[in-house]
């Protein structure tokens, strides 16, 4: 069950949900949030007054389009695109574009609403927003992507740009497609405008580090929780949900700070390996061959492949979902909290439900939200963005070391705020309660708009 808000509080969800019919995700994103905001608004009365959280729950901007575009066969398709620019008082929108089928406008609001807050925890000057569409790049050729992509920039170059709206990639987008949509924005607009997208090449004004972002940050974050608790990653097993980019990087982390991972998985199955898994054998199959994660076995005729079933009903330390929202329901969590886990860090957006969370939370496990434990990825997004707007180019190992110091100064924060409203360790709180008073009060100093 989830918490029970206060009578102002509730009432300000149900206009949500009038408002906002359907949208289940997004329904998910505010609660989650409004739960922890009541201490914020007995301490700050006028955030009530200027009616900070209604104008906060209500994107910007919302656009929908069509996307029409002609496969290989000369068949024309039509797509439906979104971008919902959500709240740009600490910045230009900021965050990425996803192609899914399961991309509805209810999806692409609760990322938004969610990358507000992340956003503002990074520190850095950037609002909150995101973007996708139904497309389904799986099985199609890198011309039909490209047409796509062309066709869809073709509407979306009108609302963004360095100033305006910055987006980046997500799922199914990465680099291939930036790079497509990049193209066609240079070409309609004449412009070389780097800092437009991120995720870019390194060729062309990429981060050397943006691949690895979100997986690194996410482990970060878990190392710091960890530290707080006088403990560490080294000799740790940790699972991780995912195959994807932050699975791949998340598992390169945990490793080099000497935890062992022994699960990951992907759509079809998991695959457990005792001895730690092989990375260099997961990034061949992945991001080389693009095959199923069951091709792990040829590689490693002792590891296990379990097609279908749950990767967190193996025991672990830690475990870290990393594959996409509502992953990890409450049966899983009590089944790690009966394992032994004791830290759960969110890679993925939203990937535990609310009935989940309070499990973790009553059990008292270390539970890093996504909000605060996958800013990484935005994080070296916009560190991109600087390093555009400066002409520069920067290192790996530079611009790593500006993502860890960053994961460890919104531990700090969360921490430090989940300490002063009387909740100590309770990372929801405190991620929440800090990205909703910075952006707060930058809304309240700059009047009603």
């Amino acid at each position: 069950m989830t918490a029970r808000l206060d009578e102002k509080l509730e009432l300000i969800y149900q206009d949500v949900l009038h408002r906002n019919p359907g949208e289940n995700e997004f329904h998910q994103a505010v609660h989650e949030v409004l739960e922890t905001l009541g201490p914020v608004l007995v301490k700050y009365p006028e955030f009530a007054e200027k009616k900070i959280i209604q104008r906060i729950c209500e994107p910007e901007r919302q656009i929908i389009f069509r996307v029409p575009w002609q496969d290989d066969k000369g068949e024309i398709h039509i797509n439906r695109a979104f971008r919902v620019e959500f709240n740009s008082a600490l910045g230009p929108y900021k965050g990425g574009m996803r192609f899914h089928p399961s991309v509805y406008l209810g999806i692409i609001k609760f990322l938004g609403f969610e990358q507000i807050f992340k956003n503002a925890l990074t520190g850095l000057p950037i609002g909150g927003g995101k973007g996708g569409s139904d497309f389904d790049p799986k099985g199609r050729s890198d011309d039909e992507i490209m047409r796509f992509c062309q066709s869809l920039m073709t509407e979306l170059y009108r609302h963004i740009g360095e100033y305006t709206d910055v987006p980046a990639g997500d799922i199914g987008v990465g680099g291939r497609e930036i790079g497509y949509m990049f193209g066609q924005y240079k070409r309609i607009t004449n412009r070389y405008e780097s800092g437009v997208l991120t995720g870019k090449g390194l060729d062309w004004g990429g981060s050397r580090a943006r691949t690895e972002a979100t997986g690194y940050g996410t482990v970060f974050f878990t190392h710091e929780m960890l530290k707080a608790r006088g403990d560490s990653m080294e000799g740790k097993k940790v699972v991780v949900s995912g195959s994807g980019n932050v699975a791949i990087y998340a598992i390169a982390k945990a490793h080099e700070l000497g935890a062992k991972v022994i699960a990951c998985s992907d759509s079809s199955g998991i695959i457990v390996d005792e001895k730690g898994l092989d990375l260099a054998a997961l990034k061949q199959i992945k991001e080389v061959d693009r095959r199923r994660l069951s091709a792990y076995t040829e590689f490693h005729k002792d590891a296990k492949y379990v097609k279908g079933g749950s990767i967190w009903s193996i025991p672990c330390d830690i475990a870290l979902p990393c594959a996409t929202q509502n992953e990890l329901n409450a049966n899983d969590a009590k089944t790690l909290v009966e394992n032994g886990c004791i830290a759960v860090a969110e890679g993925a957006n939203m990937p535990t439900t609310p009935e989940g969370i309070a499990i973790f939370q009553q059990a008292k496990i270390m539970y890093g939200p996504g909000k605060a434990a996958n800013a990484g990825g935005v994080a070296t997004s916009a560190l991109e963005m600087q390093q555009n707007a400066s002409r520069d180019s920067w290192s790996f190992d530079y611009t790593q070391k500006r993502l860890e110091d960053i994961m460890i100064d919104i531990h700090k924060s969360c921490y430090e705020t989940s300490a002063e409203f009387g909740s100590e360790g309770n990372y929801v709180l405190g991620a929440n309660v800090t990205g909703f008073i910075k952006v707060a009060r930058a809304m309240q100093s700059m009047g009603v708009i």
